[in-house]
């Protein structure tokens, strides 16, 4: 692309600039022949004059003007031969006289029959070397005489070709300096597009980190500019791809390790009655632990149901009453809580109104709570309030347990991920819940986040919009 335009822009700047120059050139060869005309004229005009005076005078003398003509003219003849010109005069239409000069050319047109005419001819002659004739006849008595001047316009045509070269040249070497310029400001204007070129080979072959540096306001730095928004933009999708695909093999990952433990005990304790002499006690408590496991699978199944109903499903425009939720939430959890002998505390200064499905909600929030009813330890308490929050209405959830590390709290929203893997599998949980509540929070437009500390305690913020 830059070549040819480079190419192009040479070829008609080149066209452009010899046109230009022929055009001054012929106007110079029209002003310098003008000129020459103009010379010639008034020097056939001085010489004409004279010339017949001494006609005159040698006439009233009695001698016969065709007889002395070589006289009469050899002087005139002296002063023209040093500039290259000559003379010559016609009588009747018959050259009487001719100059050197004169006498040198060839083919040279005769002179024409005019008759009494004081109309001068003005023409060029062509030959070995350029001529300006004029050609005029003498007045009355004189009107068969007339009088040839030849100028020599030899110089002034060499001058013209020597000015016509010069600019020639100078039209050359004005072409070499423009092309070394436009070759260096092509350069500077195609500088972003190679560089988005070798940008987009470099994401193409992977690198989605690469950018384009933007400088100036002009066209092409704006597209270099939104290149790199599309790249950004890229990259970013990208990210989200690996992001998820990681996520999705994480998640395939712990399902098939999650499977695979009450798989490995259900068969192995299946094959034990199979294969082994047992007392009806023995089998009795082989055949809870297998009931114990296909329940949890089972748990796990409804869980992942869930899950796959809450990503192909769209919140409703409903409002909910934080004070119903957590009335309903408390005669659920309450049973819950006193097994551990947890005190569950529900604050609520006013009641709020948030946007959302009342039954997704209850799920959410006592999802929390039973998260932190596992963290607690005997008799201790988890507060549950509401409260406002600029333009936000915050549900937080705190309990004083176990805690859990920055790096787990980075973790603890994907599937299948347990902060205590022991304590969770003790207590019959899959590692679901908080993918479930992350997946809620999503439906309803909400913002959840935690803060926690080994051996403190965590609270989980719940902040709905208004």
């Amino acid at each position: 692309m830059k070549r040819k335009i480079f190419f192009v822009a040479l070829v008609l700047f080149s066209v452009f600039l010899n046109s230009m120059i022929l055009i001054v050139s012929n106007i110079i060869l029209k002003d310098k022949l003008s000129a020459a005309r103009d010379k010639c004229l008034a020097e056939h005009y001085v010489i004409a004059s004279s010339l017949l005076g001494d006609m005159q005078a040698l006439e009233k003398r009695g001698n016969h003007v065709e007889e002395n003509i070589d006289n009469l003219m050899r002087l005139y003849s002296r002063y023209l031969q040093g500039k290259g010109n000559g003379l010559a005069v016609a009588l009747s239409g018959e050259w009487i006289y001719e100059s050197p000069a004169f006498a040198s050319e060839e083919n040279m047109i005769c002179p024409p029959d005019t008759g009494y005419s004081q109309d001068r001819i003005v023409y060029m002659e062509n030959g070995k070397r350029p001529i300006l004739c004029v050609y005029g006849s003498f007045p009355a008595p004189w009107q068969d005489y007339g009088l040839m001047y030849i100028g020599n316009l030899s110089d002034i045509i060499w001058s013209w070709r020597h000015t016509k070269n010069i600019l020639f040249a100078t039209g050359a070497a004005v072409i070499l300096i423009m092309s070394f310029f436009l070759f260096h400001i092509l350069n500077i204007i195609f500088r972003p597009l190679r560089q988005i070129s070798s940008t987009s080979a470099k994401i193409a072959s992977g690198n989605y980190g690469s950018r384009i540096p933007v400088h100036g306001m002009d066209e092409i730095s704006s597209v270099a500019h939104n290149f790199n928004i599309m790249a950004e933009q890229i990259e970013n999708q990208i990210k989200q791809l690996e992001d998820a695909a990681e996520q999705k093999q994480q998640f395939v990952d712990n399902f098939s390790h999650e499977l695979r433990i009450p798989l490995t005990a259900i068969y192995g304790y299946a094959e034990y009655l199979q294969k082994a002499l047992v007392s009806e006690e023995e089998r009795y408590e082989c055949t809870q632990f297998i009931m114990s496991e296909c329940s949890r699978l089972q748990n796990m199944a409804y869980q992942l149901l869930g899950m796959a109903l809450l990503y192909r499903e769209e919140m409703k425009d409903s409002t909910c009453s934080v004070k119903e939720l957590f009335a309903e939430s408390e005669k659920v959890m309450h049973v819950r809580a006193s097994e551990k002998k947890i005190k569950l505390t529900y604050v609520l200064s006013e009641n709020y109104n948030i946007r959302g499905n009342m039954e997704q909600l209850l799920i959410l929030i006592n999802n929390l709570i039973d998260n932190a009813i596992k963290a607690s330890r005997q008799e201790d308490e988890i507060r549950i309030c509401a409260h406002s929050e600029e333009s936000a209405v915050v549900v937080a959830v705190e309990d004083h347990g176990t805690g859990m590390e920055m790096e787990q709290i980075t973790h603890i929203k994907e599937a299948f991920y347990r902060v205590d893997k022991a304590r969770s599998r003790a207590d019959g949980g899959a590692g679901l819940g908080l993918a479930i509540c992350e997946r809620i929070v999503q439906l309803h437009h909400a913002d959840m986040s935690f803060i926690s500390g080994p051996e403190v305690g965590t609270i989980v913020k719940l902040s709905f919009p208004v």
